[in-house]
């Protein structure tokens, strides 16, 4: 198959099905809520391949504040990789998303591939699973009090993240608390947020993250109220690498490293955000 063979096109809502066929077969964790989250924040950046009217291959680049374009699932049908595929996707996404920065969380093989684009390595995330967690009583929360977040929340949580990621991405946050409010929890210090969890379900796993936090404490008291409604169910976490403490305790309570992700950054990282601050990702396709 030649480039001619196959033809670049948005990817759209009506697509999700074809798009879960190539997330499910390489065992990833998404779901349908997520494929259309990340379609309808990337203001028509996310792109397919095609050819013979089967879906091959897809990419999405969701949109934050026009200010950064965060790449994710870039999947391939196994039948067509080594004919150009990504690629093709890949040189559309950065084209169309040209005037603004752009960011992606790579795994090891796609590291050496994004460096090939002229990305540039920021830090390293663990991703850590537990396939049925047992108790959540690893972490030390030093009585930090939790609260469930309420829709007057929303815009306190989306501007402490905007500082901690870097730019906002109120879509996501909005869309996360309102469709897993069960999962969405704060601390509050002087009437003010000092930290916040929010989590999804999954095909395979529960995701928790983002969560972002002034201090490691706050960050186990979160990560801890989180962990206590997934007991018996199968978790997965994306941490930090250099969080050893969280890591530490997460792997006393069973969890095990599946594998790494290497946050990448295309030319200059104009949006950096307080890594200090950052405990857990939303998760590679979301940053």
């Amino acid at each position: 198959m030649s480039k001619s063979d196959f033809i670049l096109r948005p990817l759209k809502l009506i697509d999700i099905s074809a798009a879960m066929t190539l997330s499910t077969a390489e065992g990833w964790n998404q779901t349908e809520n997520d494929w259309a989250l990340l379609i309808k924040g990337s203001e028509g950046a996310c792109v397919l391949a095609e050819h013979d009217s089967k879906v091959i291959g897809t990419t999405t680049a969701i949109n934050y504040s026009h200010q950064l374009a965060w790449i994710g699932m870039v999947l391939v049908d196994k039948a067509y990789r080594g004919q150009g595929v990504s690629k093709a996707l890949l040189d559309h996404v950065f084209k169309n998303t040209s005037e603004i920065s752009i960011k992606l969380d790579a795994t090891p093989a796609g590291q050496q591939v994004y460096q090939q684009f002229g990305f540039k390595d920021e830090y390293l995330i663990d991703r850590m699973v537990h396939v049925l967690l047992t108790n959540s009583a690893s972490f030390d929360n030093s009585g930090i009090e939790t609260e469930p977040v309420k829709p007057e929340n929303i815009k306190e949580i989306v501007a402490f993240d905007a500082a901690v990621f870097g730019t906002k991405r109120e879509h996501l946050i909005t869309s996360l608390v309102k469709e897993y409010p069960d999962k969405a929890w704060i601390v509050r210090h002087k009437n003010r947020v000092t930290g916040f969890v929010l989590g999804r379900g999954g095909s395979k796993y529960h995701h928790v993250g983002p969560v972002s936090a002034s201090t490691m404490e706050v960050a186990q008291a979160l990560l801890a109220k989180s962990l206590e409604g997934l007991v018996q169910k199968p978790v997965v976490v994306d941490v930090l690498q250099d969080k050893q403490a969280l890591i530490a305790s997460l792997k006393s309570m069973g969890f095990t490293k599946q594998r790494h992700f290497v946050r990448m950054y295309k030319g200059e990282n104009h949006f950096p955000g307080i890594a200090e601050h950052s405990y857990c990702i939303c998760g590679p396709e979301f940053g």
